[in-house]
């Protein structure tokens, strides 16, 4: 059952292909942006998706973060996730990500729990309307 306080962790490790640099986001060798908020959403959905129904899913529907400090390559990441909030099918989390030497970003997530069957389908019939 879904209910406030459910926490999510999830690690990596700051790989090149992680970087501002290769992911489009910047020009240097540094946890990119983009990277660290896919983290924060698998961290996310990955800690609720057990609770869930089975044919039952989530997706994300916001994001609300700051980057605070750079992560070089090399440098394990921790993200830490809690759902603070259920409003219906609205899930929203505190988010949280640290390097080996402090917080790197922290924020807000806000995710909707989806039948996954049906949403593909609704996503997939865009392409019949071409």
């Amino acid at each position: 059952m879904l209910e406030k306080g459910i926490v999510g962790n999830l690690e990596c490790i700051v790989t090149e292909e992680k970087t501002a640099r290769a992911m489009g986001s910047g020009e240097l060798a540094v946890y990119a942006t983009p990277a660290m908020i896919a983290l924060m959403e698998e961290t996310a959905y990955k800690s609720v998706s057990a609770e869930l129904e089975e044919g039952a899913g989530s997706v994300g529907t916001l994001m609300d973060v700051r980057h605070v400090a750079a992560s070089p390559v090399g440098m394990k990441i921790t993200c830490k996730t809690e759902l603070t909030e259920v409003d219906g099918r609205r899930l929203v989390f505190h988010v949280e990500a640290f390097d080996e030497k402090g917080l790197v970003g922290e924020g807000t997530h806000e995710r909707f729990i989806i039948q996954n069957e049906k949403f593909q389908q609704k996503a997939d019939s865009k392409l019949e309307r071409v």
